[in-house]
């Protein structure tokens, strides 16, 4: 088999796996609700007119802080909307979990034993970057 076909095997079976199903189902829900869209159409709205007002010589500074105040509260409403924080939350799972895959095939790109390579957590696994206080590497 070659090596293609593994990452299309791999492609399979992240979809199969929960955190993908999940994120999937959240994405469907987020794309569905129909008032977020409309609170979406809104921001998109706001920002093309706070660029085209920027972009002027001469901008009208009232109107620029008008839309920024109306940008920030409807980016408030639209993050506190209960899909989309599903969304953000099942998306984060599958973004943590390809970062951990990408890290496995990293090391093993570096020559590392693919049946016993470990990424180092994100934080550093504890490491303050000193050795002296160091119980060793992983």
């Amino acid at each position: 088999m070659d090596i293609v076909e593994l990452t299309r095997q791999l492609g399979a079976a992240i979809q199969a796996d929960e955190r993908y199903v999940a994120y999937a189902e959240a994405k469907r829900k987020n794309d569905e609700d129909q008032a977020l869209g409309a609170l979406i159409g809104k921001l998109n709205i706001i920002q093309l007119s706070y660029r085209n007002e920027s972009e002027k010589e001469n901008p009208d500074e009232a109107r620029l802080e008008k839309w920024d105040a109306e940008f920030r509260n409807l980016y408030t409403e639209i993050m506190r909307n209960e899909n989309m924080l599903a969304f953000q939350e099942k998306k984060q799972a599958v973004d943590d979990m390809m970062n951990y895959l990408i890290q496995i095939l990293n090391l093993c790109v570096n020559g590392a034993d693919p049946a016993t390579c470990e990424p180092v957590p994100e934080d550093g696994g504890g490491c303050t970057g000193s050795c002296s206080t160091c119980g060793g590497c992983g």
